[in-house]
């Protein structure tokens, strides 16, 4: 390439350079400029510096000048997102079970290249989220596209849908048949990605976990089930389900010790009524889809939180509990 080929480039290299190079606590001198240009062919002088630095500033980069004695030192300032930011977002990232590893590293790397090389440094971090196991197929991302697109464009989508089996093989559902759904929307729950839709079939809202749903297709048939998603608030569709497992919706009671206070608003949020029972205890009414995770929920918390109403409920826990014990024997 000749000398001074990419001259036109000027600006973008200079731009370049300093989002690179440059940070709160790192600076450039104009020598310095002039060098890293001459990097990539570009003779520059000062004076056109300065003119490149001003439009620069003029369509939005933050460009500081500080001057320090008899040294003058530019540094990109201000940038779309902050550090602190970004750390947040690589942790999410790396903390995702459903992320694979390559698809992490490239995220992270794309990320980084959003700071200076030497904030970037500070995003080349590990976060160790205890029984994480990533995800080994990046055909994930393809199906929460499709997903996406069929929620934009208000079509119903065909999939199959399958489960692990002994051998650790794909085992599919319906015999392998066809699922017909109308998707409403995307939930995320305990690590995992669920599509929520309308069975026509079946005349109610299902939901499925978007990392068992394999070739999605599109179909030009308009979606169906309005009225039955406008009866559902999407949050609170997921917070009665625990796991996402399915159960007939019902309101039980649970009496806790006070100290679980913090626990039943995490799970079922902070416009919960929870009214004193004793001194050490409260009641509180919660809206559940009644399932053995549920069971296995309230079960978790050490007999410091019991059902009391209703009797159905308290009978199947019960029953539930001499059929382990019997089994377990």
């Amino acid at each position: 390439m000749s000398r001074g080929a990419n001259q036109k480039l000027k600006l973008l290299y200079l731009s370049k350079i300093l989002k690179e190079q440059t940070d709160d606590d790192h600076y450039l001198t104009m020598p310095q400029i002039i060098e890293e240009l001459d990097k990539y062919d570009i003779s520059a002088n000062r004076k056109s510096i300065y003119d490149d630095i001003e439009a620069l500033n003029d369509f939005g980069m933050d460009i500081v000048k500080e001057r320090v004695g008899a040294m003058t030192y530019y540094h990109c300032g201000n940038r779309e997102f902050e550090i602190a930011e970004l750390k947040f977002l690589v942790d999410a990232i790396q903390s995702s079970k459903f992320i694979t590893v390559r698809k992490t590293r490239e995220l992270i790397r794309k990320l980084e290249s959003l700071v200076s090389v030497h904030d970037a440094k500070l995003l080349d971090r590990e976060v160790y989220v205890a029984g994480r196991i990533k995800n080994m197929d990046e055909s994930i991302y393809y199906a929460i596209d499709a997903i996406h697109t069929a929620l934009i464009e208000g079509k119903q989508i065909r999939f199959r849908y399958f489960s692990w089996n002994l051998k650790g093989e794909k085992e599919f559902r319906h015999d392998g048949a066809e699922y017909q759904i109308s998707p409403w929307a995307l939930c995320w729950d305990d690590e995992n990605y669920y599509m929520v839709g309308f069975d026509e079939d079946a005349g109610f809202i299902k939901h499925y976990r978007v990392d068992k749903m394999t070739d999605i297709t599109l179909t030009n048939v308009r979606r169906k089930g309005t009225q039955n998603f406008r009866a559902q608030d999407k949050a609170v569709y997921t917070k009665k389900r625990f796991r996402m497992f399915d159960g007939k919706e019902q309101q039980v009671t649970l009496r806790c010790k006070n100290y679980l206070s913090n626990v039943i608003v995490d799970q079922f949020g902070k416009d919960v009524s929870m009214r004193p029972y004793d001194e050490e205890h409260f009641t509180v009414n919660v809206d559940v889809a009644v399932s053995r995770q549920f069971f296995g929920w309230v079960l978790a918390l050490g007999g410091d939180a019991v059902i009391t109403k209703p009797a159905s409920v308290k009978e199947e826990m019960k029953k539930l509990l001499e059929d382990y014990m019997r089994e377990s024997e």
